[in-house]
């Protein structure tokens, strides 16, 4: 619990008041996040697992994506099994620590998921718009060089804001209002002036993913220019949709995130602010493996002969 000292509020545990107050409503999202989580959890397990044991998927956008299912599969460990936990036992504590390490690992993962997603943006470019360098420019070695740097950044990324977010002293209560430490809410239970060194990160952090963003968008002009001189329209079509589960995942990411983050600064607990957390933490994780399987014919194909399979097995 909170203990003063010299006029400054030394927080040794957070509450997370993010949901609502009344039981039944608590189990509702309990068992809504419950449900999520799974299907997260199956459907970047299944492309895992078919990326990894079908040779058909040996290929550097299929190891990128391999590790997207990874990063997504982490990225909703973080914080909605301990939000399921506080649901059912009706708690809603989080000690300081689980706190400081919720923070640095959403933001580990999400700083490497960003990455990974502009790697992957460089692998169409490659695939599309240099086809006969392709297998030079994505070597082994430099799709594992390029996967290590992106968790590397995401790594460096998270450490910066979590030191950044917990350099500060916490004035007043200790609730945080969102269902898991988030960094724009305990933000807001910073003594005043406190907050200038993480909104100076916060800064060049957009910065620095504005200038990746500028990259993805200049690959995609490239590989547009590219698809647009080819003579037939179903080569066109059937170029660029290579990109789409790409651009749809980049979307939803980047849209998810930015929407949550215009309102999430509000002292007040609001179903607004609720559900724009619920939209970046559970809606990329949770749709990523369906729009790669349901845009891609080949993983389509290889999911129902590996369900086939497996209901055959399951039966001996």
């Amino acid at each position: 619990m909170p203990e003063k000292l010299t006029n400054v509020t030394l927080v040794t545990q957070f509450l997370l008041l993010g949901l609502p107050d009344n039981e039944v409503l608590q189990r509702l999202y309990a068992t809504f996040f419950l449900l999520i989580y799974l299907e997260a959890l199956m459907g970047n397990l299944l492309i895992i697992t078919i990326t990894t044991i079908d040779q058909h998927f040996q290929s550097p956008m299929y190891f990128f994506l391999k590790n997207l299912s990874l990063i997504d599969i982490c990225y909703i460990s973080v914080t909605v099994p301990k939000s399921i936990m506080n649901s059912l036992n009706n708690s809603h504590s989080i000690s300081f620590v689980g706190c400081a390490s919720q923070v640095f690992l959403v933001v580990f993962f999400a700083g490497t998921e960003f990455a990974l997603l502009l790697v992957m943006s460089y692998d169409r470019y490659a695939a599309i718009c240099c086809p006969l360098h392709y297998e030079a420019i994505m070597s082994r070695g430099t799709c594992v060089q390029m996967v290590t740097a992106s968790w590397f950044s995401g790594c460096v990324y998270g450490s910066i804001h979590a030191a950044g977010t917990f350099s500060v002293h916490f004035c007043g209560p200790n609730m945080v209002h969102q269902f898991f430490c988030d960094i724009p809410a305990l933000l807001t239970l910073a003594c005043s002036g406190e907050q200038s060194l993480e909104y100076m990160f916060i800064i060049v952090s957009c910065c620095f993913a504005f200038v990746c963003f500028i990259l993805m968008v200049a690959s995609y002009v490239y590989i547009i220019s590219t698809v647009l001189r080819i003579p037939s329209s179903q080569g066109r079509f059937k170029t660029f949709s290579t990109c789409m589960p790409h651009l749809t995942v980049v979307a939803l990411f980047l849209f998810s995130g930015c929407i949550a983050y215009l309102g999430s600064t509000s002292k007040s607990p609001s179903s607004l602010n609720l559900f724009m957390s619920v939209l970046y933490s559970l809606l990329p994780p949770s749709l990523n493996p369906v729009i790669y399987s349901l845009r891609n014919r080949d993983m389509k194909v290889a999911l129902g002969k590996f369900l086939v399979k497996f209901n055959l097995l399951s039966k001996f």
